[in-house]
């Protein structure tokens, strides 16, 4: 039987509902283009429900929030004070019903303990679930329990679902200490399948400086885009002296300080900048102060770091007892906690039996979250190490974070190991799990300079010449990679292509079969992942190289689950025209045929005729690729490059890339304007290259 929808159902408050949520649909968006998610009750119609708000957004799913619940707590209580409960349960499955029609999949999110009153007990819970026909993932917390009393929990929960005639799917055990996890692993050996372990990682419940904003209505008087997901770890008030006061300051500190105590805030920008003292994550002023505007120019005028600096109206006082009642939310926008979350939860979910449960249809369609989610799976599966030269960069350093959170790949930085500390903690980040090698004092110097002259001598490499090059980073950094020392490098951020190319051609070379280095792009449109080669290395290939692009991007297309239907555009379609251009992509489709003739490719052909099937019927009615194709490759760099920016502008889609190909062991390219996301997605390719070596 194929499971359509699951109910999410836990007893405790607290107990991480919406991790587990988050967890699923993670799951199951990897595999399914329409899935929908749904709350049986809500607190209130007027008020936006936040997991509902949630779900939504980061999964892009494609659903009116109105359609997202069924009722709210006082509608409940109504229909069930009149003895109306089968009339409420018969509306809910006319909701759910709805919905499981329209979709392929629905997620259920059950009554929290919060909701339940004198009226609405948890037995409600089974019940929906019942009616929805729907099984059951159970969710307990073991952050007041002890491992037995635990253990007798998942063995009640399991009995009580049976009893009442529903499938238990699994049992997510929740803010688990390290030593009940153990005790746990040991009991649950082999007798109660599909139970999940999760421990506890106290910063999903630290506060944010975004949840300050929110819970104390403070105002920004110096706030930077990425300092909203910063964690706070403690709360001071600054009472005493400048020089008693920064005893008593600890890592991620928020502190409370009126707006005229300038010595004070002197200070704690100071210990921003000094290796000697923590750096705090956040400043508040009471009273809706404001620092004098000499303090104001000094502080405005500091280079590459800043505190965050917040106002209230409230006094000191007040506003420390407001902060102790504001909770920590998981935001869209809180990236660092999803992927902490998310890393803690595929590293100890069988996401393969889960999804064999599940019975997910194959789909032709694929979302740019699907291909992400298949990267990062992929990329998690068989982890490799990846080096990033560029340790300098605030982007490199924050992606950085974020693979090492979601489990992508193991991280090395290079530079100067308290340099890099010093920046990571002052942009408040955690990179505590990644390697440091200061590589202009590293032991293996004199090993790559050695290597990097023997390998060039012939060409003229002097040893000093040699000597000067291991001392750029890039060369450092593809030299580890030629050794082993790392599996694949990413770099770019601040270097051009060039820069990022060249040592990889001189030191790793091309595969033995493959004359030259090319690169793709995978571009994500909203149902389909393309392929487009080559944008970004080879200005005008010849025939042979043009056919060499092609069966590299192909084989590129393959490695990544798409099965490739390889296009070779031109401005003429089949026997139509003729010119230099034109012979040339018909020649290089020759050669790629005669040296893979498994391979499915047209050419020459025209972008419309390659990707739209009528246009392909009336042109080219008998190929198998034209309306179909997949894998498009361009004549020349000039039509490549503005083929693929015009259409990502005009249309949305988002560009991976450019992705090298040709070279025995992954090195790749960013773009000097990339982001954060761009990066995360590139290591995670790379790290997939360098499982295929």
């Amino acid at each position: 039987m194929k499971i359509k929808s699951l109910y999410i159902s836990a007893q405790e408050k607290g107990a991480g509902t919406l991790f587990i949520s988050m967890g699923m649909m993670d799951i199951l968006k990897r595999n399914l283009y329409r899935v929908a998610f749904f709350r049986p009750i809500i607190v209130s119609k007027d008020k936006m429900d936040e997991d509902i708000e949630f779900i939504l957004q980061r999964y892009d799913i494609d659903m009116n929030y109105d359609d997202a619940y069924g009722f709210d707590i006082e509608y409940v209580e109504t229909m069930l004070a009149s003895n109306r409960s089968n009339e409420l349960i018969n509306q809910l499955i006319s909701k759910f019903k709805k919905l499981e029609n329209e979709y392929d999949f629905v997620l259920c999110e059950g009554i929290r303990r919060s909701f339940l009153t004198t009226t609405i007990n948890y037995d409600l819970n089974i019940k929906i679930a019942q009616n929805f026909g729907s099984y059951v993932i159970n969710i307990i917390s073991a952050r007041r329990s002890t491992a037995n009393e635990v253990y007798e929990d998942i063995l009640m929960e399991r009995d009580n679902l049976k009893s009442e005639g529903c499938d238990c799917f699994a049992t997510f055990v929740n803010r688990l200490s390290d030593e009940k996890y153990k005790k746990l692993q040991i009991k649950l050996q082999g007798s109660i399948e599909s139970t999940y372990l999760l421990k506890e990682i106290p910063e999903l419940d630290l506060l944010t400086v975004q949840d300050v904003i929110e819970g104390i209505d403070a105002k920004a008087v110096l706030l930077g885009e990425q300092d909203h997901t910063r964690v706070i770890r403690g709360i001071k008030v600054a009472a005493l002296t400048l020089d008693n006061f920064l005893d008593h300051i600890q890592e991620d500190d928020l502190v409370i300080v009126p707006a005229d105590r300038s010595d004070i805030i002197l200070g704690l920008f100071g210990a921003l900048y000094s290796k000697n003292y923590p750096n705090i994550s956040v400043i508040v002023f009471p009273f809706n102060m404001r620092a004098h505007p000499n303090i104001k120019k000094l502080i405005e005028g500091l280079d590459s770091f800043n505190i965050p600096v917040l106002s209230v109206e409230a006094d000191t006082y007040q506003t420390a007892k407001q902060l102790s009642h504001v909770n920590a939310r998981l935001r869209v926008t809180s990236e660092r906690k999803i992927s902490l979350a998310l890393g803690l939860f595929h590293s100890n979910v069988d996401m393969e039996l889960i999804e064999k449960k599940i019975s997910t249809a194959k789909t032709n369609v694929i979302t740019p979250m699907m291909f992400e989610y298949k990267l990062f799976e992929r990329a998690r599966l068989n982890k490799k190490r990846i080096v990033l030269p560029e340790s300098m960069d605030e982007r490199i350093l924050r992606a950085a974070e974020i693979t090492l959170r979601r489990g992508v790949a193991d991280i090395i930085l290079l530079g100067k190991v308290e340099e890099i500390k010093e920046n990571y903690l002052r942009f408040g980040l955690d990179l505590s799990g990644a390697t440091i090698i200061d590589y202009m004092n590293s032991d293996l110097m004199e090993e790559f300079v050695d290597k990097f002259y023997e390998q060039r001598k012939e060409k003229g490499l002097t040893r000093e010449a040699a000597e000067d090059a291991m001392g750029h980073e890039n060369y450092f950094g593809t030299m580890m990679v030629h050794l082993g020392y790392a599996d694949g490098m990413v770099s770019g951020a601040i270097h051009s292509t060039g820069e990022t190319i060249r040592p990889a051609l001189q030191i790793i070379k091309t595969k033995p079969d493959i004359s030259i280095v090319s690169s793709v792009f995978f571009m994500c449109f909203k149902t389909e992942v393309l392929v487009y080669g080559d944008c970004a290395v080879n200005q005008d290939p010849d025939a042979q190289a043009l056919a060499q692009i092609a069966i590299s991007s192909a084989k590129t297309a393959e490695a990544f689950g798409i099965e490739p239907k390889v296009a070779m555009l031109s401005y003429s379609t089949g026997e139509s025209g003729s010119g230099v251009d034109v012979d040339k992509v018909r020649e290089a489709t020759k050669i790629v045929k005669n040296r893979n003739s498994d391979l499915l490719i047209e050419g020459p052909i025209q972008y419309d005729a390659a990707v739209n099937k009528n246009v392909a019927h009336t042109k080219l009615p008998n190929s198998k690729v034209a309306g179909e194709a997949n894998v498009l490759i361009f004549p020349d760099l000039n039509t490549g490059n503005n083929t693929y920016k015009a259409v990502q502008r005009s249309s949305g889609a988002i560009a991976i890339g450019p992705i090298l190909q040709g070279l025995n062991k992954p090195i790749n390219d960013l773009s000097r304007g990339c982001l954060v996301t761009d990066i995360v997605n590139t290591i995670a390719i790379t790290a997939i290259q360098a499982g295929q070596d």
